[in-house]
């Protein structure tokens, strides 16, 4: 009998830690708050921004709440899912300093951030392009000379549009903006005479705003931008749960009705560096 009680010490003395080291880093936190924390852009549709309702909405946004639901059933709690706004500026602070626990919006992946913050799978694959009044026309390079081109500061198109500037050898003034919907208002009054900014980005403000018959869009782009979810650095468990989302999604098919949804009213077929992006994300569960 006492051999049987020492067995049963011996074994719940190690079984307690193992169970424990199940949740960890983010996964800890969110279990013991009850909370989840998603962080969002509030204007860049179709990624992520604020609907007529004031609800945030989005395709990235669409896929945070699949990982919501993936945590809700691993920790087996109704989770509290908290929305919070961020800018460009502060995005990656806000993750560092833990006010949110993942970022739902419109980001690239570079190695230059992953010092800062770790990236779940790609989520979609777009380039930055060029957007202008329809009347001004202003869709390429060489048309820029001595305009003004508008940019949201503290994002990769930043520095892409200036090296891409130069090699075209076209003089233009980048004005660094606050949002994009800073970058609407001053094309419109003609404070800026273009704006760059992912192409899907640059898309979903047109087909957002009232007058979306006045803006044009340059059918190219001049950068490759993979984005992803940020989430915090070495917390490798909570990203695998979103990671596992990501894949599922793929493997399913069923990111093809998340696609459509946000994206199928500009594209009617999905660009093929989609669908190499949709088989190189379907990993095996096993």
């Amino acid at each position: 009998m006492k051999a049987v009680v020492v067995v049963f010490l011996f074994t719940s003395f190690f079984a307690a830690p193992l169970a424990a080291q199940e949740y960890t880093g983010t996964l800890q936190q969110i279990r013991e708050s009850g909370e989840i924390r998603l962080g969002f852009r509030d204007a860049e549709p179709p990624m992520s921004y604020l609907g007529s309702d004031g609800a945030p909405q989005g395709y990235s946004v669409d896929i945070c709440n699949e990982i919501v639901s993936a945590l809700k059933n691993k920790t087996g709690k109704d989770l509290k899912v908290t929305y919070v706004q961020v800018s460009a500026e502060d995005r990656f602070s806000a993750l560092t300093d833990n006010r949110i626990d993942i970022l739902c919006g419109s980001t690239t992946q570079t190695l230059a951030r992953r010092e800062i913050v770790d990236f779940t799978l790609f989520t979609f694959v777009t380039g930055a392009s060029l957007m202008s009044l329809k009347s001004a026309n202003l869709l390429d390079f060489p048309s820029l000379a001595g305009k003004k081109v508008g940019v949201v500061k503290n994002t990769t198109t930043v520095d892409r549009l200036r090296a891409t500037l130069v090699k075209a050898n076209t003089d233009a003034t980048v004005v660094e903006l606050e949002s994009a919907r800073d970058a609407l208002e001053q094309l419109r009054s003609g404070a800026i005479d273009a704006f760059s900014a992912d192409q899907v980005v640059l898309i979903g403000l047109a087909l957002s705003a009232e007058d979306v018959a006045s803006f044009a869009i340059s059918a190219g782009v001049f950068s490759f931008e993979p984005l992803a979810l940020a989430v915090r650095r070495n917390d490798s468990d909570f990203r695998l749960v979103a990671d596992r989302v990501i894949a599922d999604l793929y493997r399913s098919e069923e990111i093809i009705p998340v696609y459509q949804k946000w994206m199928g009213r500009f594209a009617s077929n999905r660009p093929p560096v989609f669908d190499t992006l949709f088989q190189l994300n379907a990993i095996p569960e096993q």
